[in-house]
């Protein structure tokens, strides 16, 4: 290529009209197929059915596709962190990780290589240019948007990326695929983790964190049940317990609380709000600013500490060694380990990092749900 743009072709529809409206656009344009993940001989990869979509759609649009095996480079750059944090009793973000080890670096590379000078994706976001600086902003589809996801690109990243998509709805997408005849016009959406697909999760987490049963108690310490392992839950969750009805106790759901990994106690509730779920501050590593920088070590914002979750009001201050301090003005529920504190001014997105600890109180004395053991 002579400078031009490189999609992203995931053999989704997001992608597909992405490509469509470069294409349209005019300028050069090609896809690039990313393998990310090696067949593990499950027979639920996807790959080969995404790899022919990506093809055909190209092949529609008449514009070149790529290929590029990165599986190598998700291994060590996105599964291992991921393992090593459920092994530790943390819930880890694959996908935030994978945006910016493998699709805003390796692919970021690769297109670079084949001489383009920017790539594409299929996300539902937008970037705009402020004052001098990139910005990261919310998409106008405020049920797809995925800056949450995004917020670890920085200014380099952001100079070099379009999202096409960023300024339409869902249902536009659609129309579009199918007035433009696009094979993945219908297609399903893809869910759940890139490499885990359709499956079941605890299986496939079991293949590589062994089964380790242990006591499933309540937060006054009795015992009612007992689990595979600590590490194949995450705070606030309610399927997958087995617990049916317990003698003693109301005919309600059960939901986890707390996890103690060194003495593998799993502590659950039955209160949707438990308090044991609920803080007001929040602790983490540290932070990733877009614009290179906080706005200043102490300021106001909004932020969410998962993904779909309606951005609250916080107030932050920043440590000597970038860690955050946040402060809501009300209560979250089971905001947890391992997952990602996004932060936002308005519809512009900061930054963000890793949540390490709450101030949720410990339930049972066996460990705080916001302190877990490593």
């Amino acid at each position: 290529m002579n400078g031009g743009v490189v999609v992203g072709m995931s053999g989704g529809v997001d992608s597909s009209v992405a490509a469509l409206l470069l294409r349209q656009a005019g300028g050069p344009v090609a896809g690039l197929f990313m393998r990310n993940w090696a067949d593990d001989g499950s027979g639920d990869c996807r790959a080969d059915e995404d790899r022919r979509d990506a093809v055909a759609v190209c092949g529609r649009l008449g514009i070149p596709i790529h290929f590029r095996d990165f599986s190598a480079e998700y291994w060590s750059g996105v599964f291992e962190h991921f393992i090593a944090e459920y092994a530790a009793g943390r819930t880890p973000n694959p996908d935030v990780l994978c945006n910016r080890e493998i699709k805003f670096a390796h692919f970021l590379e690769a297109a670079h290589a084949l001489g383009a000078e920017r790539i594409a994706t299929g996300h539902y976001a937008r970037i705009d240019r402020h004052c001098g600086r990139w910005r990261l902003l919310r998409a106008s589809d405020a049920g797809k948007d995925q800056s949450y996801f995004l917020h670890q690109l920085g200014q380099a990243q952001l100079a070099a990326t379009a999202f096409p998509l960023g300024g339409l709805h869902k249902r536009e997408v659609r129309e579009l695929a199918r007035g433009a005849g696009l094979p993945t016009a219908a297609k399903k959406d893809s869910t759940g983790i890139c490499f885990i697909g359709e499956r079941d999760f605890r299986e496939f987490l079991g293949r590589y964190l062994p089964a380790r049963p242990g006591e499933i108690r309540t937060a006054d310490g009795r015992t009612i049940g007992e689990h595979p392992g600590v590490f194949y839950f995450t705070l606030g969750q309610r399927e997958g317990l087995g617990l049916g009805g317990v003698r003693g106790f109301a005919q309600a759901p059960w939901y986890v609380v707390g996890k103690d990994v060194p003495g593998n106690v799993l502590v659950v509730d039955q209160d949707h709000d438990s308090r044991w779920l609920m803080s007001t501050v929040i602790w983490t590593a540290p932070a990733h600013w877009i614009a290179g920088a906080p706005p200043a070590t102490r300021f106001e914002c909004s932020a969410q500490a998962r993904y779909r979750q309606q951005a609250e009001p916080c107030a932050v201050a920043v440590d000597d060694g970038g860690r955050l301090e946040v402060r809501f003005a009300g209560p979250q529920r089971a905001v947890t380990p391992g997952q990602s504190l996004v932060l936002y001014d308005g519809e512009v997105c900061l930054g963000g990092a890793v949540i390490e600890r709450t101030d949720a109180p410990a339930p049972g004395g066996v460990g705080a749900a916001g302190k877990l053991a490593a």
